[in-house]
């Protein structure tokens, strides 16, 4: 369902998907090829070092189908489970809240105000009304 919006919307929705697809990849590319300082980061998290590339392919696969319009939002449900795990591992070693713990929620929150920003049926399951529609 196309909605119209402005360009303006549409870039903005754009950047904030666009970062998150960047982030992202990098992320998940790193993991698979496995620099010395992503797998000591990894391992110092708790994981062995075969799940690495388990973790990257989970992530690129869920990227990949967040940076495809038509499955973009299976693709955003897939990142939020990720970065679920991200966080509970972050709470898991008492990491700093504001940097690491909430690092992925930020993360989401570009994820979804991407869609929600140019996809009608994603603001209809998160409505967000301004006081002026609550008078």
């Amino acid at each position: 369902m196309k909605a119209n919006i402005s360009k303006g919307t549409l870039w903005t929705s754009r950047i904030m998907s666009g970062i998150v697809i960047l982030f992202m990849l990098f992320d998940s590319i790193m993991k698979l090829v496995k620099p010395a300082p992503v797998v000591e980061g990894t391992l110092v998290l708790g994981f062995a070092e075969h799940h690495i590339a388990v973790i990257g392919i989970l992530g690129l696969i869920s990227t990949i189908l967040y940076a495809i319009p038509r499955t973009s939002f299976l693709g955003a449900l897939l990142l939020t489970g990720y970065f679920g795990g991200v966080i509970a591992t972050h709470v898991r070693m008492d990491a700093p809240l504001f940097t690491h713990v909430l690092f992925p929620v930020y993360i989401a929150i570009l994820a979804w105000g991407g869609i929600w920003l140019r996809d009608g049926r994603v603001r209809s399951l998160f409505p967000i009304q301004s006081r002026e529609l609550d008078r």
